[in-house]
């Protein structure tokens, strides 16, 4: 079943789009995201969860564009560090903070620390523009890396180490991620219900003009 709208993937980030772009390969919908439109105002992402901020953003980028949206929220986890990052992951360092920065931060927190158990954690929410969403969560446990390993991926891609591997995130091909990774864990459970989601889409968007 089709939609006849594309759903746009609410981020900016060529690395998860090229992650979304991947997983949905295989299914008839056309994706577009924030990179195909004009200037857009950025959500703020003050949200207390994950979940939070994965339908704060998709919700602001259906209405604004009229379209449905996908948007997810991710962070990692740190057991040493009481659950930080978290919802701060990517501004970790400072607002607006690089890779390099967050990492590079993560690093010096975790110094002199044995316990070095982290999880990444990744919210879907897909929604239209008046407001109905869908929510599906995936989760992926490893440890902190002592040093950064890898040029693949994106984040902290280089220091989550995936023991069932052998290899840091950034040492994987996209392939072996998606299938690992805590987005896409979160993407599989998405898929397997994907025919009822685009049943669920299309309801949905008969109703809107």
């Amino acid at each position: 079943m089709k939609i006849d709208r594309p759903l746009v993937l609410g981020t900016r980030n060529e690395g998860k789009i090229s992650e979304f772009e991947e997983l949905f390969s295989s299914f008839e919908i056309e994706i577009r995201s924030l990179n195909d439109f004009g200037p857009i105002p950025k959500v703020e992402e003050d949200g207390e969860t994950f979940e939070d901020n994965a339908i704060k953003k998709a919700r602001f980028t259906a209405r604004v564009l009229g379209l449905p949206a996908l948007a997810d929220d991710s962070g990692l986890m740190v057991k040493a560090l009481g659950g930080m990052p978290g919802v701060y992951s990517s501004r970790y360092a400072e607002e607006d903070a690089g890779d390099e920065a967050n990492n590079l931060k993560l690093l010096k927190e975790m110094e002199g620390l044995s316990d070095r158990e982290a999880r990444f954690i990744c919210v879907i929410a897909i929604v239209v523009p008046k407001g109905a969403a869908l929510v599906y969560e995936g989760v992926c446990d490893g440890v902190i890396a002592p040093r950064l390993t890898g040029c693949q991926g994106f984040g902290y891609d280089p220091l989550f180490y995936y023991p069932p591997l052998r290899k840091t995130f950034a040492e994987m091909s996209l392939g072996e991620k998606n299938r690992v990774s805590h987005r896409g864990r979160a993407m599989t459970a998405l898929k397997n219900e994907f025919d009822d989601v685009l049943i669920w889409l299309r309801q949905r968007l008969q109703e809107e003009p």
